[in-house]
């Protein structure tokens, strides 16, 4: 009786196990089973990625924004952009665990909705809202830059660091902090716009309509136009026979082009925008004491060694030594899929049906 008692028990124990490996077995298929989209929804540009449960790319396609249609024309090609990554994956809709968004403009992060975008002239668009209703899956809306960071966190530069700074010069200035894994904003939108730290009292007029921002004096535009002055003034000859003095025309590759090409004075206007983030940075450290300082954006692209150079020499004459002594500089690593991948990654930690 004791023995048929203990084998009933053994056999008990066996099934439990079984049953708690067929659990587990089923847990790790769905979560295999799960793939996210990242979107990047820029102004001129959109980009939507594909992803496995390993932020594999499995499927990825680009768009131009056209925001000039307007926002059911916009919205429809996001739609659009979305659906063709999916078939490039060979994934459908119902396969899609949560769809991540970094957007470029003030948001209601609460919300999900498109507050304003000037550049674009997109006012309250409920951009969850739209993009849950037709893909039926959680969305989760991010500023790009944050996203950007945040992938760099995950998968690039920054990557585990307890403290990552990312700085990301390009027609603006965006900047963005993620904290032991989690990003610092407000309590319904997003912060750290280094962009509009003070640098220069009373300097020139900022687009947001202060003077002396720092995207007054370091974002590409201000290059642009301080680099159109030098051509027009003859000082910049090769910028001024490989795109004139529009600064529409004078873009992130042209500027090195033409630094490549030996026009010094242009280069001094790079250095002497580069240090001016450095300055920022120096404040940004002294309240952070970030492990890392990550520099992206297309002018760090194309003038890597200029940006690093000069930034990370301002920051550490300005810093406190202390601080500045433990932060590491590098140079963003993931590209234009930095911010496509941290939204992923957003939406598969925030979204209902992650893990």
């Amino acid at each position: 009786m004791l023995n048929e008692r203990l084998a009933k028990n053994c056999w008990e124990r066996v099934l439990q196990r079984m049953e708690q490996r067929e659990g587990k077995d089923l847990m790790a298929s769905e979560k295999a089973s799960q793939y996210w989209v990242g979107f990047d929804l820029g102004g001129t540009k959109m980009m939507a990625a594909a992803f496995d449960a390993d932020f594999k790319i499995l499927g990825s396609e680009r768009k131009k924004t056209k925001a000039e249609k307007g926002v059911d024309s916009g919205m429809e090609r996001v739609g659009e952009t979305i659906d063709e990554a999916l078939k490039q994956a060979g994934l459908d809709r119902k396969q899609l665990g949560g769809i991540g968004v970094g957007f470029a403009g003030p948001l209601d992060l609460n919300k999900g909705v498109i507050v304003n975008a000037p550049n674009m002239g997109w006012r309250d668009v409920p951009l969850r809202g739209i993009l849950e209703e037709r893909f039926g899956c959680p969305v989760y809306v991010a500023n790009d830059v944050d996203a950007g960071t945040y992938g760099e966190y995950r998968f690039g530069a920054g990557r585990d660091a307890r403290c990552v700074l990312g700085v990301f010069p390009g027609t603006g200035i965006g900047g963005a902090c993620v904290y032991k894994g989690r990003i610092i904003k407000g309590a319904g939108q997003s912060c750290m716009e280094i962009g509009h730290m003070i640098v220069v009292p009373g300097g020139n007029l900022c687009g947001c309509g202060k003077r002396g921002c720092l995207e007054a004096v370091a974002s590409r535009l201000a290059i642009a136009a301080e680099a159109a002055l030098a051509a027009t003034r003859g000082n910049a000859p090769h910028l001024l026979e490989a795109a004139g003095t529009d600064i529409r025309e004078i873009r992130s590759g042209t500027i090195a082009a033409a630094i490549k090409a030996g026009d010094t004075v242009v280069e001094d206007i790079v250095r002497h925008a580069a240090r001016h983030i450095g300055m920022a940075v120096a404040n940004a450290v002294n309240l952070l004491a970030p492990d890392v300082v990550v520099l992206g954006g297309g002018l760090v692209e194309e003038m890597p060694d200029i940006f690093i150079e000069e930034t990370k020499g301002e920051a550490r004459r300005l810093a406190m030594k202390s601080l500045i002594e433990q932060v590491k500089f590098s140079v963003a690593k993931l590209g234009d899929n930095a911010t496509v991948m941290g939204a992923a990654a957003l939406a598969a930690e925030k979204c209902p049906k992650a893990g």
